[in-house]
């Protein structure tokens, strides 16, 4: 368990740093809107195969007794709800802040509500919720590594530590870009900036923690539910979230196609990894 929380420690820093730096580009201003579509469109593809090639069947096999598939397919549908619910109270999750997307929203009122329903504390509230739930599951993917006999797979929890790490620094620009948009003050700024890379490496942490303390079958079993949970709010986030925001884009469909494709066959090739690793460690 021990290495299995150094290895958490660090996806922890990774994480601050990278949600740090998404907040501190935003006071550079927008980014290009073909690279920030690029980027979502990766980023949509890699969640999503996270979601189901990951989350889901790791969750689906700590779940123990009859009914575990039911009950796994209803945590996965408690998370999807939720992040439908967040999203249409708060549509907090408006990542391109170009001229050209301002343009394209235009002909879409729809899509440019993001700044005016909820006003900027539903932006930040939304994003909250969202990244602490993102921390709970990555504490219990790496606590869910830990082998019954004490051995750790290798590699714990880098499934959910990829899809999160690529996605903070998305929603770290768009808060902060929101909240210099409201007028706030630099050191304001820089306070949610810091309040808000914390909270996923401390929602980690203290899955991590609750999950050591219930011991190896309680454990496991919570972070069964834990981890199909999240495979709903992974899924609502890709489905709901990221991919229509790029939908009702005419340009670069075939580079947009393309890098939702790596994205998803990037988390597949992470599966085989994590299946050949599993595999050696059985036969040793």
């Amino acid at each position: 368990m021990g290495t299995a929380f150094l290895v958490l420690l660090g996806y922890c820093v990774a994480v601050f740093a990278a949600s740090m730096l998404g907040g501190r580009i935003s006071a550079l201003g927008a980014l290009t809107h073909t690279r920030t579509q690029v980027v979502m469109s990766l980023v949509a593809g890699l969640i999503l195969g996270m979601a189901l090639y990951h989350l889901l069947p790791h969750g689906l096999e700590r779940i123990s007794g009859p009914g575990n598939i039911e009950k796994g397919a209803l945590w996965c549908l408690l998370g999807v709800v939720l992040m439908v619910g967040l999203q249409r109270m708060f549509q907090f999750h408006q990542h391109d802040f170009s001229n050209e997307a301002k343009a394209l929203r235009s002909d879409h009122p729809q899509s440019g509500k993001a700044l005016r329903v909820g006003g900027v504390a539903g932006v930040i509230f939304g994003l909250a919720v969202h990244t602490i739930i993102e921390g709970v599951a990555l504490g219990a993917s790496t606590q869910a590594s830990i082998q019954h006999d004490g051995g750790i797979k290798a590699l714990p929890g880098l499934d959910a530590f990829l899809a999160i790490l690529l996605h903070k620094p998305l929603d770290a620009y768009s808060i902060m870009f929101v909240v210099r948009l409201a007028g706030w003050s630099r050191g304001a700024c820089n306070r949610v900036n810091l309040g808000y890379a914390l909270l996923c490496p401390l929602a980690a942490l203290a899955s991590f923690w609750v999950g050591s303390q219930l011991g190896a079958a309680a454990g496991g079993e919570l972070a069964g539910y834990v981890l199909c949970f999240a495979a709903g709010t992974f899924l609502c986030v890709a489905l709901s979230d990221l991919l229509p925001e790029i939908h009702f884009h005419t340009h670069d469909r075939l580079k947009l196609i393309v890098a939702f494709l790596v994205g998803v066959a990037f988390a597949y090739a992470l599966h085989l990894v994590e299946a050949g690793t599993a595999h050696h460690h059985h036969h040793h």
